[in-house]
């Protein structure tokens, strides 16, 4: 059972992270999935998007000793039907984590540290940030803050959030885990200051996680 991880957060939470090895079949024996649920999953034509399904539930029971209920609002943000916390999903590749927390709003998301940032550091990085970009750690660096910008954009439940005006990331020297400190700029109310998680996974993924009130 290739669980990569699981730790307590604030005291009400979990993050869990699951490295997906097994077949279809095999992730459905080790999840104790809902019959509805498991007929919406096995109806998704892609093979990628069944598997990663399957470790969200095999995840779920981790981190629950009792059946969960997972649904989706119209927007395909994840809830848990009978939890009365929030739930926040990502996955890239064979990894897939989920973040949930029984009084605070979470976000959590997961990228390979190989992927082409070029179009990222286009569209959704504010020029302060461009401003410290190093060579030494520029892909590093750019792959956080997407990390970063994503988890926070899950967090603040809201449809449209323009990333590189609204979420700002403060300076940072990228280690193989650490903290970040942010701002969401809120076009209706008073900025928000957050704090970040961050840590690199198998040297091959930047792994970033956000709790709010």
């Amino acid at each position: 059972m290739p669980l990569y991880s699981i730790e307590k957060v604030d005291g009400e939470g979990f993050l869990a992270l699951w490295e997906i090895a097994e077949t279809q079949e095999e992730l459905i024996k080790s999840s104790s999935i809902p019959d509805e649920e498991l007929e919406t999953i096995l109806q998704y034509p892609s093979a990628r998007r069944r598997l990663e399904q399957l470790a969200v539930r095999s995840l779920l029971n981790q981190c629950f000793t009792r059946k969960q209920y997972l649904g989706y609002e119209e927007n395909n943000r994840p809830y848990l039907k009978n939890y009365p916390g929030d739930i926040s999903i990502s996955h890239a590749d064979k990894f897939v984590c989920i973040l949930v927390h029984e009084s605070k709003y979470v976000g959590i998301d997961i990228e390979g540290r190989r992927r082409n940032f070029t179009p990222v550091e286009n569209k959704s990085i504010t020029d302060y940030e461009q401003s410290y970009l190093s060579y030494k750690y520029r892909e590093d660096q750019l792959c956080v803050i997407w990390c970063a910008k994503e988890a926070i954009y899950k967090a603040m439940h809201e449809q449209k959030v323009e990333f590189s005006r609204q979420i700002e990331i403060k300076k940072f020297v990228p280690r193989k885990e650490g903290k970040l400190d942010a701002r969401f700029i809120d076009n209706q109310y008073d900025n928000m200051d957050l704090n970040l998680n961050y840590r690199m996974i198998n040297d091959n993924y930047a792994l970033a996680w956000v709790l709010r009130d």
